[in-house]
């Protein structure tokens, strides 16, 4: 279990500070040209790299709606649920505290949203909260029904990986607008202590609407799409010892 809940942590790690990295550091810069779509592809392919360097250890989890959503489905322990939970948020605080203090040495710097999600007036597009509640729960439906799909066992194998981090990278480019995306609590965890905004204020919806979506996305899948199912893959791997 140990080495399960490194992977996740250091996979949630790269996850935020890759992700939202992008966004705070190489975005602040249009004459970079990265953009909404560079930030999205940024995002997916923390995923597809982590999920192939540490998915076959712990699943490659690296998001608590995830490991929410593969306990419903039948595919993760809930006994492990809580402990996966911290070691993600854990990870999602250290890139968090990593990208503060880089993001820190440049002069003037102001942290200002920090990457962070947020409605109203902290949405991109300010976009209600009845706009971000519903595209959270979507979307991260949506996500877990990739996952899931990705990592069956008539699914091709070794692709999985590929698959899920088009998805976020799909999913980024759909909600960037809106939220500035989450679909994981923990990477919104992460950043939003450090942003110098109301975004721990709005932390809740995403948090709620990720674990929402997911239980959704993974009943879907399990008594909708393939009843009766059985798995195999990255995602649906018990933890190590």
């Amino acid at each position: 279990m140990a080495r399960s809940l490194a992977a996740e942590l250091f996979g949630t790690f790269w996850l935020v500070f890759g992700g939202c990295g992008s966004a705070v550091l190489a975005a602040a810069f249009p004459e970079l040209g990265i953009g909404f779509a560079g930030v999205a592809l940024a995002f997916g392919l923390t995923v597809l790299t982590m999920a192939y360097a540490v998915g076959g250890i712990s699943g490659g989890h690296f998001n608590p709606a995830v490991s929410l959503g593969l306990a419903v489905a039948g595919r993760f322990a809930w006994k492990d649920l809580i402990p996966y939970w911290i070691a993600q948020v854990v990870g999602a605080l250290l890139a968090g505290a990593v990208l503060y203090a880089v993001a820190s040495g440049k002069p003037g710097f102001e942290a200002g949203g920090f990457a962070s999600n947020g409605y109203g007036d902290l949405s991109p597009g300010k976009y209600s909260l009845e706009a971000a509640l519903i595209i959270e729960i979507v979307l991260t439906a949506g996500f877990l029904i990739v996952i899931l799909g990705a990592t069956a066992k008539l699914a091709p194998h070794g692709f999985a990986p590929i698959a899920i981090g088009l998805a976020l990278t799909l999913i980024h480019l759909i909600s960037i607008p809106v939220t500035n995306t989450s679909v994981n609590p923990a990477r919104s965890t992460g950043v939003a202590v450090f942003a110098q905004t109301g975004a721990l204020g709005q932390l809740w919806l995403f948090w709620v609407a990720p674990l929402a979506g997911a239980v959704i996305g993974a009943l879907i899948w399990k008594y909708v799409l393939v009843p009766g199912e059985g798995v195999e893959g990255i995602a649906s791997n018990e933890p190590g010892d």
